[in-house]
């Protein structure tokens, strides 16, 4: 395929601004899918996309179109649509399908105007060199402020009018006009670099797992072509093997005879062992003697949690789970680790909380594991009195108040827009989460934007819902990982009949110690079913009890069958049940039963 008629570009955008839409109408009006096929979302194949309705898996797509205007009417063209999630946990999945496009197409909701992710996803763009189309969504609906929102968008981009394209993804409209557009404004694919190297080469920007096929590497073409039963090599990981099969998504996985240089598409390894496919890798001709391709950055997690299984039988089944999901999404890690009290399981982490949600919902559901996911935290850095520096992955490794010496916690550097209607409230919010507002500016027109510094530890404390909830859903949030910095934190314990439950164990602000031991004390009271003998839920903080609330034991009348008599009978039978229930709490203490519903209940928000 000449490069000359092939595009490459990207949809991206704030979470629901029409991207999958969009992608909808143009697969109909490309005849890519035919009209009796077409479903809505038709990109975001996976349950927990559809339920959402977000797009958490970056999808690419192969459409056919003949140009509609100017000199090369007539002429057909390749299009390769790579969709991108919204939320900013997945922007990893953005930077990724970025590196694999000439230019990128930025949504933008004509009811609700430029977002503050949209700026964190539009930089990314401009970062890679992308064309960027700026095009105003949603025209269709009695909201939309089309003229505004085009404002902004110009302001933004520094672009004209004239420059900002309309659409409706709903209706159609626009959309043919859109991809004519594509055509004019995104570069074609680089010509093959002849005198770099005339043989295969092609960077991995995502892959999926198939238990008949192996890993199937997702590939964007640089040099040469491949084609089916070529023997191919993965440069970092030096691993050979035979391409089983090319070919193109056109949505679904179709076989072709080759692919060569500017084309996207997939190659079936036959590999089905974990840890070879990477993402940012090069599949290379094994003829091919150039070093690798310039890949990816490495993800940096920034929310930990241990995940383990209900039943410790379950603990082979959740580690090829977690290498079989990591093959499908290579931006959350996990290593093994160990709990007295839960057994074998493995610290992970991820992206934000969003991705921790998803991650070990698809555990829970593409696996049938029954899980327990202890209570989300940071990185902390201790510096200990003894003169040594630690890393804290976990809380319950969190040492003694009486062991520290100073801790530094991230900080995140935050954007707000928001009407400003709202502002007073958010300020509030943003006083309560420790934030410090370092500017306000007006953002277009009836907006605000406000940036500030917050502790990543509070940016996890429901910060994102609350902002959602006073603003009535009008404010957006962007945010990126800063500096490290000193804070005024301790260890909070929450024990069981005198024994600490490891995954309710978290790190929090000293000023707030009594205030979340007694609200963590109060649900565990209302939601852990009651045991055979009296047991005390406490919460313990530098030192000491600082809550404390007592579960009374299960009753039994074990004087029911006894009719009138001496009183001294009942009394022998008392005194045997006093006994017996004293006998069981030594035995059961530690060993109290806590059910996995308690575990959920007591990770989400009230």
């Amino acid at each position: 395929m000449n490069p000359q008629f092939i595009r490459n570009f990207s949809i991206i955008a704030h979470i629901d601004h029409g991207k999958s839409t969009l992608a909808d109408r143009m697969l109909e009006l490309t005849n890519t899918i035919e009209k009796r096929k077409m479903q809505e979302q038709v990109l975001d194949s996976m349950e927990l996309e559809r339920e959402r309705g977000i797009t958490i898996k970056m999808q690419p797509v192969r459409m056919k179109f003949k140009k509609t205007t100017g000199p090369e009417t007539g002429k057909e063209y390749i299009l390769n649509l790579i969709d991108t999630p919204g939320h900013i946990d997945f922007s990893y999945e953005v930077s990724r399908a970025l590196k694999a496009v000439e230019g990128s197409i930025l949504l933008v909701d004509a009811t609700q105007g430029v977002q503050a992710q949209t700026l964190t996803t539009l930089n990314m763009a401009r970062e890679s060199g992308l064309t960027i189309i700026p095009v105003v969504s949603k025209i269709d609906s009695p909201l939309a402020r089309v003229s505004e929102v085009i404002h902004e968008v110009c302001e933004l981009l520094g672009c004209e009018e004239k420059d900002v394209l309309k659409v409706s993804g709903k209706t159609g409209e626009g959309v043919i006009d859109l991809l004519d557009q594509v055509i004019d404004r995104v570069p074609a694919p680089k010509a093959p670099e002849e005198n770099v190297t005339k043989e295969f080469r092609s960077l991995v920007f995502d892959f999926q797992y198939s238990n008949h096929k192996g890993v199937i590497v997702y590939v964007r073409v640089m040099n040469g072509s491949v084609k089916k039963n070529d023997p191919l090599l993965f440069k970092i990981s030096d691993e050979k093997f035979t391409a089983l099969e090319v070919g193109i998504f056109a949505p679904d996985d179709t076989p072709t005879d080759s692919l060569s240089a500017g084309e996207i598409g997939y190659i079936v390894t036959g590999i089905k062992q974990p840890g070879i496919a990477s993402v940012g890798d090069t599949v290379a001709s094994i003829r091919d003697t150039t070093p690798a391709l310039h890949g990816y950055m490495s993800p940096r997690p920034v929310v930990w949690a241990s995940v383990y299984t209900e039943s410790q039988d379950d603990f082979n089944s959740l580690r090829m789970a977690l290498g079989r999901l990591r093959l499908s999404d290579s931006s959350f890690t996990h290593e093994e680790e160990a709990s007295g009290t839960l057994g074998r399981g493995f610290r992970c982490g991820f992206l934000g909380m969003l991705h921790l949600e998803i991650i070990t919902e698809r555990l829970r559901r593409e696996f049938n594991l029954n899980l327990i996911v202890t209570t989300p935290s940071i990185t902390y850095n201790v510096e200990l009195k003894n003169g040594k520096t630690i890393t804290i992955y976990s809380p319950a490794l969190f040492p003694d108040d009486h062991e520290v010496k100073q801790v530094f916690e991230p900080l995140v550097n935050m954007k707000i827009i928001t009407p400003p209607d709202y502002l007073g409230v958010i300020m509030q919010a943003v006083f309560n989460h420790e934030g410090e507002v370092t500017s306000t500016d007006n953002f277009g027109e009836n907006r605000n934007s406000i940036t500030l510094v917050m502790p990543l530890r509070e940016l996890m404390r429901n910060f994102f819902d609350e902002i959602k909830s006073i603003s009535s859903g009008y404010a957006s949030i962007s945010y990126e990982i800063g500096e490290m910095r000193e804070a005024d934190v301790a260890r909070l314990d929450i024990l069981v009949a005198d024994e600490p439950v490891i995954a309710f164990t978290r790190v929090v602000a000293r000023r707030r110690l009594e205030e979340e031991a007694k609200a963590s004390v109060e649900k565990l009271h209302k939601v852990l079913p009651r045991q055979m003998f009296t047991l005390k839920i406490q919460g313990k903080a530098q030192g000491r009890i600082i809550a404390s609330e007592t579960l009374s034991g299960m009753q039994k009348n074990v004087t029911q069958h006894m009719y009138g008599g001496d009183r001294t009978r009942k009394m022998k039978l008392w005194e045997k049940q006093k006994e017996g229930k004293k006998k069981m709490k030594e035995l059961g203490r530690g060993n109290v039963n806590i059910p996995q519903e308690v575990f959920i209940k007591m990770m989400r928000s009230d």
